[in-house]
């Protein structure tokens, strides 16, 4: 999760640091010290929640925080690139893993609303994405579109567990926007 300093939020808000200080203590703003040193830090999500409730402005920079991305996890880059490029002619925003580890890793990164998950992967397979994904609170609303080549059972196996819709490998891109827009429009 990416933070904020006191110091860039009186920047943003154009006030004093003391103010700012002063809305972190009052609880107007949510933010949290850093254990030994005290400097006090915010979540973006949480800034831009205090800028909407107050009817500021939210900054151009800020705004590339907070847009809902889709992250694409499939080991095989050919096949990763065409989802992406299928996402992006739909303009929306996407990154790219490799394989499971490093999807946890880009979960926490990226505003991800949609993660399409291949379940063939070497290490941590797409099943024990989902379980993993499925455990952490702050991922409820995370969409998990399987998109395999496995067959119809191992397709159902993945939904029963956690995946809200499963494509076929081959797909058709029509097909696959359609799915991506349905997920990231609602």
């Amino acid at each position: 999760m990416k933070t904020l300093t006191s110091g860039e939020i009186a920047a943003y808000c154009d006030v004093n640091l003391r103010t700012v200080i002063r809305w972190i203590e009052s609880g107007k703003l949510k933010g949290f010290k850093l254990p030994g040193r005290g400097n006090n830090r915010v979540l973006i999500e949480e800034f831009v929640s205090f800028l909407e409730q107050h009817n500021i402005p939210i900054p151009d920079d800020l705004k590339s925080e907070i847009t809902p991305s889709i992250l694409i996890v499939d080991d095989m880059m050919p096949m990763a690139k065409s989802i992406q490029r299928v996402a992006r002619r739909g303009g929306f925003e996407s990154h790219i893993a490799t394989g499971g580890f490093q999807a946890g890793v880009m979960l926490s990164q990226h505003n991800s609303k949609l993660m399409t998950l291949d379940l063939s992967m070497p290490g941590m397979d797409g099943y024990s994405v989902i379980q993993f994904v499925r455990e952490q609170p702050k991922y409820k609303n995370l969409k998990i579109l399987v998109i395999s080549a496995l067959d119809d059972i191992s397709l159902e196996r993945a939904i029963k567990i956690g995946a809200n819709a499963a494509l076929s490998k081959p797909f058709s891109n029509d097909e696959l926007l359609e799915t991506i827009k349905q997920f990231m429009l609602d």
